[in-house]
């Protein structure tokens, strides 16, 4: 019997703390039985899991991008004493709003004022330590984005990655990161398979479904996602050119035009499906930095 994806979710995260995840969380959504695509937002972070959970028993063949990281660098997990990134989750779980919170003199979670660190970049990180502050997934959105120094990320709108580190600023991902991974370890607990640090499940008498992350930028390319003009050419390109696009409700392209948010979850929800083969592909890491660091689905192809 052929292999079959029953559905494909692509989440756009946020870790807004307030009422402002309902407005922020955007989740593309695709379903084999009758191929749609449809667009969803106004569930907190926990809805959206216990979403997840339920969609999974729903349609255990399934496949879910998120976009924060689902580790950090391996030197700060073994730091901690984590020999595995799902140990190192668990110490996320019990520090993470430490490292959030004002009163965090670690001043490696940097970006965010008001508070006892700096706004700025730690030394720590700056010159040839830069490195430090990325995974080797993180290098590898880099290398994809053709991004080879930092004069030149600077001149790619929004392309290069940033660093879990960053809690604050133009295009942190370090709070959605921490907020996030107490989310994935509940789904991992549920069932889910979490690539690349599990062997996907998607095939077989007892299907699981499948997470892994997901860096929209790299779907997307460049294109100034905050500007709705820019977002509306985009999309009325990709009708023009692309027979999936063409199939698109108003509604769904309505929402992508209106909402940064909903455009990355939609775009990156279209490519998910049209490489969905590329899922049976994937296969547990081998190697001690990915098995701690995780790996981002599509870089480094």
């Amino acid at each position: 019997m052929a292999f079959e994806m029953e559905r494909v979710v692509a989440v756009d995260w946020s870790g807004d703390k307030g009422p402002g995840q309902r407005k922020k969380i955007w989740a593309g959504v695709w379903t084999a039985a009758g191929g749609g695509v449809r667009l969803e937002s106004g569930r907190t972070r926990e809805e959206l899991v216990g979403w997840l959970v339920e969609l999974g028993k729903e349609t255990p063949r399934m496949v879910v991008g998120v976009d924060f990281c689902f580790s950090y660098p391996a030197w700060f997990l073994e730091e901690h004493g984590a020999g595995t990134a799902p140990e190192f989750w668990e110490i996320v779980v019990e520090h993470g709003e430490r490292w959030l919170g004002k009163e965090c003199e670690d001043a490696r979670f940097w970006g965010r004022m008001g508070s006892r660190r700096t706004g700025k970049k730690p030394a720590e990180f700056c010159g040839e330590r830069g490195h430090r502050m990325l995974r080797r997934a993180d290098e590898a959105c880099k290398v994809q984005a053709k991004i080879v120094d930092p004069e030149q990320a600077a001149k790619v709108k929004g392309i290069a990655p940033k660093s879990p580190f960053q809690i604050g600023g133009a295009g942190a991902v370090g709070t959605g990161t921490l907020r996030g991974i107490p989310m994935l370890e509940r789904l991992h607990g549920a069932g889910f398979r979490v690539w690349p640090f599990d062997a996907p499940g998607l095939v077989g008498k007892a299907p699981k479904p499948l997470l892994v992350e997901i860096y929209p930028r790299l779907l997307t390319g460049e294109v100034k996602k905050s500007n709705e003009g820019a977002r509306r050419e985009y999309l009325k390109a990709r009708v023009v050119a692309d027979a999936a696009y063409k199939r698109l409700g108003k509604e769904v392209l309505d929402k992508a035009r209106g909402s940064e948010d909903a455009f990355d979850a939609l775009v990156s929800v279209m490519m998910m499906v049209e490489r969905r083969a590329s899922f049976l592909q994937l296969r547990q890491a081998r190697d001690r930095v990915t098995l701690l660091e995780g790996a981002v689905w599509g870089a480094g192809e």
